[in-house]
């Protein structure tokens, strides 16, 4: 854990991420003592973390009962995913006009360490160079509030859990290959097209877990 805001930001991401793949279902409280004892850190910074979650939503203060998740629904994860989609589009799209041949050879080298990868059952390494790859296209295409926008819709893909969602690795290793054609040939609206397709698919296979896993609680607060 890195210190001081950061270090806030850190158990906010790691609150967010379980809630996101179910390990923190709907209707439940979160105690901050056992966050705490949890992750290893002093109360201020998950008191902290707990304050930016509910600023985005995804808890909620109750007096005397304390921080209790809010439940997510099909539509949450259908509309994060579609401005995910829409953004990373745009930003593949763009790159597509500014990348050369040589940062395209070096996406796909990176792609091919990550079907090694995949092929080994490495999931962690899968994970960090599906980052890597996604992270050079955006940067190439984007400009300072466009990517703080996709960092804002990607903070709640929960990237620590890339093992347990059934398909990931797969649609990683299979559907970057349509957007790096479409780099490679400079075409801006099939790399939209792909990368935009690529993230839905990724919002698909999210829904299909957390549906597996019964974490849509029925019911408002």
């Amino acid at each position: 854990m890195p210190d001081g805001r950061q270090l806030s930001e850190s158990v906010a991401s790691h609150v967010r991420e379980a809630i996101m793949v179910g390990d923190l279902p709907g209707h439940g409280y979160l105690r901050t003592e056992h966050l705490a004892a949890e992750l290893g850190v002093s109360a201020t910074p998950v008191r902290e973390a707990l304050m930016i979650l509910q600023g985005e939503g995804a808890i909620r203060w109750e007096p005397r009962r304390g921080y209790r998740v809010l439940p997510l629904t099909p539509g949450d994860v259908e509309d994060l995913f579609g401005v995910q989609a829409y953004v990373a589009g745009e930003l593949a799209a763009r790159a597509a006009a500014l990348l050369d041949q040589d940062a395209v050879a070096g996406l796909r080298a990176a792609q091919e360490q990550l079907v090694d990868a995949a092929a080994r059952g490495e999931a962690e390494r899968v994970e960090r160079l599906n980052h890597e790859v996604h992270r050079t296209i955006n940067r190439a295409g984007g400009t300072g509030r466009l990517t703080a926008l996709l960092r804002q819709t990607v903070s709640y893909v929960p990237r620590h859990y890339y093992a347990r969602v059934q398909g990931w690795e797969r649609a990683s290793v299979h559907d970057h290959d349509d957007v790096l054609d479409a780099l490679a040939a400079g075409d801006r609206e099939s790399a939209r097209a792909a990368m935009a397709r690529h993230v839905r698919h990724i919002g698909v296979l999210l829904d299909a877990h957390l549906r597996e896993r019964g974490a849509y609680r029925r019911g408002s607060l």
